[in-house]
């Protein structure tokens, strides 16, 4: 997505959803977006296998 469509998607997402936002508001949700999704294509592109990094397993603190 360019900087225009991930505008409109913020905008239409928060409306859908019915989440107050203004124009300056949106503006800066839409670039965190691009952000976020420009680090997530160069995560998609390194060559990881699940051994790589594993997740730590969740034990909940017993009571």
């Amino acid at each position: 997505m360019n900087q225009a469509e991930t505008l409109d998607f913020v905008l239409i997402s928060a409306k859908a959803l019915g989440i107050p936002m203004d124009a300056a508001c949106a503006e800066r949700v839409a670039a965190h977006l691009q952000r976020t999704a420009a680090m997530a294509k160069m995560l998609e592109s390194a060559a990881l296998t699940p051994f790589d990094e594993p997740a730590e397993i969740f034990c909940p603190k017993p009571q």
